[in-house]
């Protein structure tokens, strides 16, 4: 076998799996919605969230650093809460932390995260000045996909600091993040690019730092998306 048959047999395989995982996420995310709706939710909330409905910032993340809703918290380093500015008027949301932030204990330091670094000193900005968090709070083993019922559990501390946040725009970072704020299965493809709204706050979704890291091509989409970010947060200032 050539080393161009070799290489187009790699590129085969790595897009299988690509498409594995996608559907995968979209399985479970229906799944969740699914089930919240035939409860008569036209919003999807956790029961557990009016236990943090009252609740400030410090109570919040104490709260999940103690957590033990699901398995994750078996295999954890540590919970990774969130950082940055509390007070932030944009705030990027992930899905889940890897292996470093497991360690750190701090959202996005691995590669993915130095590359979200530079996107947002790019737009004049500095981590301090922004607010970092991910939809799990805990790393899934392996870094598989998150599993419904761990959604479930992490989603109420997400919806929360949002609302003690009170971001002027979200950044919603790949799919997974993507598709549960605005409850929906379109393609990360399509939704990117537009704002979108999760509860009266803008969304914009764009590509997630880790798959720029695989398809560096993307770098001008997703500049393109932050370019609309800066508009938008500097039309909102009075």
């Amino acid at each position: 076998m050539t080393n161009t048959h070799q290489h187009q047999l790699s590129s085969n395989i790595a897009m299988v799996n690509s498409i594995q995982e996608y559907l995968q996420v979209i399985s479970t995310i229906r799944e969740y919605v699914e089930e919240q709706m035939q409860l008569g939710f036209t919003e999807i909330l956790d029961p557990e969230y009016s236990k943090f409905s009252e609740v400030g910032y410090n109570q919040l993340q104490q709260e999940a650093n103690r957590c033990k809703k699901c398995e994750l918290h078996t295999t954890r380093t540590n919970v990774v809460f969130g950082a940055g500015n509390e007070n932030a008027d944009l705030m990027f949301v992930g899905e889940a932390p890897g292996r470093d932030e497991d360690e750190n204990g701090e959202p996005f330091v691995g590669r993915a995260g130095q590359l979200l670094t530079k996107v947002i000193e790019a737009m004049e900005l500095t981590r301090d000045k922004v607010y970092i968090a991910n939809v799990i709070k805990c790393r899934p083993p392996n870094n598989r996909n998150p599993k419904r019922t761990e959604i479930e559990s992490c989603e109420p501390y997400l919806i929360r600091q949002i609302e003690l946040i009170k971001p002027k725009v979200i950044c919603a970072l790949g799919t997974f993040a993507t598709q549960m704020l605005l409850r929906t299965e379109v393609k990360i493809s399509v939704l990117r690019g537009n704002f979108h709204e999760y509860r009266g706050t803008k969304v914009m979704p764009t590509y997630h730092p880790a798959y720029l890291l695989r398809n560096p091509e993307g770098k001008r989409e997703v500049w393109e998306d932050m370019k609309k970010i800066m508009v938008e947060l500097n039309s909102s200032i009075k």
